[in-house]
């Protein structure tokens, strides 16, 4: 008798802007410069999180020491959750980048789009892809100018910077790292998980769930994504321990 697995939830946990650094973050968590990313974490496993999503600037810079890269390898590998980061414009996927010299993508639970997967993750168990345009230097580049087709039943996309309902990009005074209503339209995606912006918000013209989770440090919550059995996306904010 072939007995059949009930269909369950998804759980997806999503921050952005975590700032691991050796200054203003470990000076705002008692010196920890892993302190927002350990919340998060610990977020993640209370809520019995099936994927991390870390949406751009995981890091402050692609210049921190070793030391502190290390003791970031091990808080991702003792969390023992699916982590999937997106290099942002703070840390881009550069040859120099944290995620090459301080063993970041070495985490077997881990995984840097533009890194050790391009340009998406694949969790078969969980029927999910999850996929994102990596910033690979610090030149402004358009986050969701490359969609991917959909080929799983559930898809996220990740991209990390600064929405504009209908961008401007005739000027370049800066970079912006600019994305707007048309190009969320044409993603196939079932949530867009975005970062570069401190404060949670969603955006867009609600067909489908855009959604800036926020930092940490700033936010005090992180974005939980439930893929429901059923078929819907429900998104709530959930707080981090204190």
């Amino acid at each position: 008798m072939t007995v059949l697995t009930p269909p369950r939830d998804i759980v997806v946990i999503h921050t952005s802007d975590v700032h691991v650094d050796d200054d203003y973050t470990a000076r705002a968590n008692g010196g920890d410069g892993n302190g927002g990313l350990r919340q998060v974490l610990d977020a993640a496993k209370r809520l019995s999180a099936d994927v991390v999503l870390l949406c751009g600037d995981t890091f402050e810079c692609n210049r921190l020491p070793r030391e502190l890269l290390e003791r970031t390898s091990r808080l991702l590998a003792e969390a023992a959750i699916p982590v999937v980061i997106l290099p942002g414009n703070h840390d881009p996927a550069t040859p120099d980048s944290v995620y090459h010299y301080g063993g970041i993508a070495a985490v077997e639970n881990v995984s840097v789009l533009g890194v050790t997967h391009e340009p998406a993750v694949h969790y078969e168990h969980l029927d999910l892809e999850i996929w994102g345009r990596a910033h690979m230097t610090y030149s402004d580049m358009d986050p969701l100018e490359r969609i991917h087709p959909r080929r799983t039943r559930w898809q996220i996309a990740m991209a990390h910077g600064h929405y504009e309902p209908q961008p401007d990009r005739s000027t370049h005074v800066r970079a912006s790292w600019l994305l707007g209503d048309d190009e969320i339209h044409a993603i196939e995606a079932d949530y867009l998980a975005l970062g570069h912006w401190n404060r949670p918000i969603q955006v867009g013209t609600g067909r489908i769930p855009a959604y800036y989770s926020g930092s940490p440090d700033y936010a005090g919550t992180v974005n939980m994504v439930r893929l429901t059995h059923n078929g819907d996306v429900v998104v709530t904010r959930e707080p981090l321990a204190t």
